[in-house]
């Protein structure tokens, strides 16, 4: 993800612009896009300030909460599914895809792969 332009550049637009001149004569002069000129401009009138919103963040895991339950269940019954774990956890109002499933017995080293042992 590309990084927020600096705060400098970002008042010294909005201040070219209220000193009359044009966005589009703006853009050109600070080799911006003329979206991101009308944008600080917008940003100026609605907030009154120019600092970039935060970017990108963490999103914990809807599973949280349901880690041994999944756990559990797995050492119960060996031979569930990714998507037989989904059901049951969207039974227990839970929906989730079972991507996420499979990446949370991946951070506990637990495996579905296929071995002449469980044939």
């Amino acid at each position: 993800m590309a990084r927020p332009h600096p705060t400098e550049l970002r008042q010294r637009v909005v201040g070219f612009v209220e000193l009359g001149h044009s966005h589009r004569e703006t853009a050109r002069i600070f080799q911006v896009s003329v979206r991101f000129v009308n944008n600080m401009v917008l940003l100026k009138a609605r907030t009154g300030d120019l600092v970039s919103s935060p970017q990108g963040g963490w999103r914990s895991s809807k599973l949280a909460g349901h880690e041994s339950f999944v756990l559990s269940r797995i050492d119960e019954n060996g031979d569930l599914t990714l998507d037989d774990l989904r059901k049951e956890l969207e039974e227990r109002g839970v929906v989730v895809h079972r991507s996420s499933v499979g990446r949370l017995l991946a951070r506990h080293k637990r495996s579905f792969k296929k071995n002449r042992s469980r044939q």
